[in-house]
């Protein structure tokens, strides 16, 4: 656990997070899959017992899939998992221990933003708003996946990976910039 939130946390930092980098995804692909298998198995279960530890699940579960497996369908395989898991952190406090920083605490409430349910959404947005940006880009953030899931009821851009039809409102929307993120 330890290593893995080094390497996030420390090692690689907000400009690889979000940008599509083959070798980071390689990267996280040959450090870390083993403990995306491990975590998919439940053998991290027991991480679930601290903060550090929800967060640890979270990228596992959450955010690395979806460098490991891009478009593909196993991209968002473990998003209701680590969504289970945020909501323990935060139902138990988890997401507000001593010495959980504040990107520590943005990877715990991104699978509230990653789902594709409405009242997630919401409160996600209520999270960000009050537990940790309340005005800048992550409450930004936040609020733009809320606008596609209230419009579209779910993420038009995961479609082709989800073998899902798309409609052609959401086939406009993806030309669009910024449609997929």
């Amino acid at each position: 656990m330890e290593e893995l939130l080094r390497f996030w946390f420390e090692e690689s930092g907000p400009e690889r997070w979000f940008a599509k980098s083959d070798e980071f995804d390689e990267t996280i692909r040959e450090r870390f899959l083993a403990d995306y298998e491990a975590a998919v198995r439940g053998d991290h279960d027991d991480w679930r017992n601290s903060g550090a530890g929800c967060v640890a699940l979270c990228l596992l579960l959450d955010q690395f899939p979806r460098n490991l497996f891009r478009d593909d369908a196993r991209a968002f395989a473990t998003d209701a998992r680590a969504l289970a898991i945020a909501r323990h952190a935060v139902d138990s406090g988890l997401d507000m221990e001593q010495g959980m920083s504040r990107d520590m605490r943005k990877f715990l409430y991104l699978p509230f933003e990653h789902s594709e349910d409405l009242d997630d959404q919401r409160f996600c947005m209520k999270l960000m708003a009050e537990r940790l940006d309340p005005v800048g880009d992550d409450l930004d953030w936040a609020r733009k996946h809320f606008v596609i899931i209230e419009r579209f009821g779910r993420f038009p851009h995961r479609n082709e990976a989800l073998a899902r039809e798309s409609t052609p409102e959401e086939l406009e929307f993806l030309k669009e910039p910024d449609s997929s993120f």
